[in-house]
Parts: C-alpha cells; sequence; structure tokens
C-alpha cells in the first residue's frame, strides 16, 4: 500500500521517466540513458519510501503509541513551555530514509493544539533541531493523560505534512501525515509515564507501545 502524499511525486517522476526514454530512444546519447537510468532508481525508490503497511494496534487507553518507525535516539528530562509548561519525559525517534515515514497518533484523544514553525534544516540528530528546526507540534488530551509531539524536519527532510486540526477527534494509530525524507519526532510526556523503550530500540508506528499512564 502507498501513502496519498506520495501519489504526487511518484507521478512527477514517472513522467520525467517516460520522457527520458523517449529521448534516449530518440538520440541514442548515453548521457541521456544514465540519466534515464537514475530517474528510473529515484522512481522504484519512491514507490518503496511512500509505502504504507497496515499495523496491528494495540488496545489501552493508557498505552502511549510510537507515532513514527525509527531508532530511539535520546531518552531524557526537558522543560516543556507550550503544553505541559514544566518538566517532562522525552522520547526522541530517528528516521532514516529506510523507514515507513507515515506518522500516526499515539494516543485516542482530542487535538487541542497544532502549531508549525519555519526553521532551519539541521541533522536531525543534533540537539539544537529540536528546537532551531522546521517543526511542527501536535497537542493531544485523553482522559489517561497527555501528550505533546514534534515532527521536525531534517537535513534532507523538507516538507512536513499535518492533516490534523484543533477540535479533532482521533484514534490511537491512526494516521495523519507524514515528513518527507529523513527526520525525528519528539513525544513529551508526563514525568510519571512508565516508559516501555530503550536507546537504541527500534519501534513502529502505532504499533510499538514507547509508554504507560500511572
Amino acid at each position: 500500500m502507498i501513502t496519498k502524499y506520495g501519489y504526487k511525486i511518484i507521478a512527477y517522476t514517472g513522467l520525467f521517466l517516460l520522457l527520458f526514454i523517449i529521448l534516449s530512444l530518440a538520440f541514442a546519447a548515453t548521457f541521456l540513458w544514465v540519466l534515464t537510468i537514475i530517474i528510473a532508481v529515484v522512481f522504484v525508490f519512491h514507490f518503496f519510501f511512500f509505502r504504507d503497511p497496515k499495523r496491528e494496534i494495540p488496545e489501552g487507553e493508557k498505552w502511549i503509541l510510537a507515532p513514527a518507525d525509527g531508532q530511539i535516539i535520546k531518552i531524557d528530562e526537558v522543560e516543556e513551555p507550550l503544553f505541559f509548561k514544566g518538566k517532562v519525559r522525552r522520547i526522541s525517534i530517528f528516521m532514516t530514509i529506510f523507514n515507513v515515514h507515515v506518522n500516526r497518533m499515539p494516543i485516542t484523544g482530542k487535538v487541542e493544539r497544532v502549531e508549525y514553525s519555519k526553521g532551519e534544516f539541521l541533522s536531525a540528530f543534533k540537539d539544537k533541531a529540536s528546537v532551531k528546526n522546521e517543526q511542527n507540534k501536535i497537542a493531544l488530551r485523553s482522559k489517561a493523560g497527555k501528550v505533546l509531539f514534534v515532527q521536525i524536519a531534517g537535513l534532507i527532510a523538507r516538507r512536513i505534512v499535518c492533516r490534523a486540526q484543533v477540535g479533532d477527534r482521533v484514534q490511537a494509530g491512526e494516521r495523519f501525515g507524514m515528513i518527507k525524507y529523513s527526520s525525528r519526532l519528539d513525544v513529551y510526556l508526563p514525568l510519571n509515564t512508565k516508559i516501555n523503550v530503550t536507546l537504541k530500540q527500534w519501534v513502529k508506528g502505532g504499533s510499538t507501545i514507547i509508554g504507560e499512564f500511572e
């Protein structure tokens, strides 16, 4: 299954590929065939990159699911002035270009805040990326607790997609957007949250339980 967020890019790449195939056949130039092969590789890669596999969604009001595929690169305590207005636990998930990039809701609840801000495109591994990079913050509240998570653009990623809006009622594991071409997603949780993941662990969006409300 391919996510709808990739349809346009795949279509454009396919048109470029068709054009260069025609040019290569018409002029039989070596450099045209080289470009055609490169475009063909990019075209095929996009089917892999924009894949959107089905996931088994765990059911539990207190469970907090990973909103993205990737590797846990940070678990720490930080100040969060926007939604929690105090100290929180932060879990950072880094997505390589080989991970599924469709993002999913971590809990069932109501969207209370969506805030997009432009910024730089530092490497997503850097601590400054969570402050300086282009990002989109989404705040959710449920009966069990609240979560703030942030889509952060990376060195290669230049396009954050989010269709969540304030007032929406969402389900845990529900698709809501993606970050195109490698990125990072930070999840902010209450201090008393039980953390169920460890550093360097690989997680799956909408499937891995990263925490549990007390």
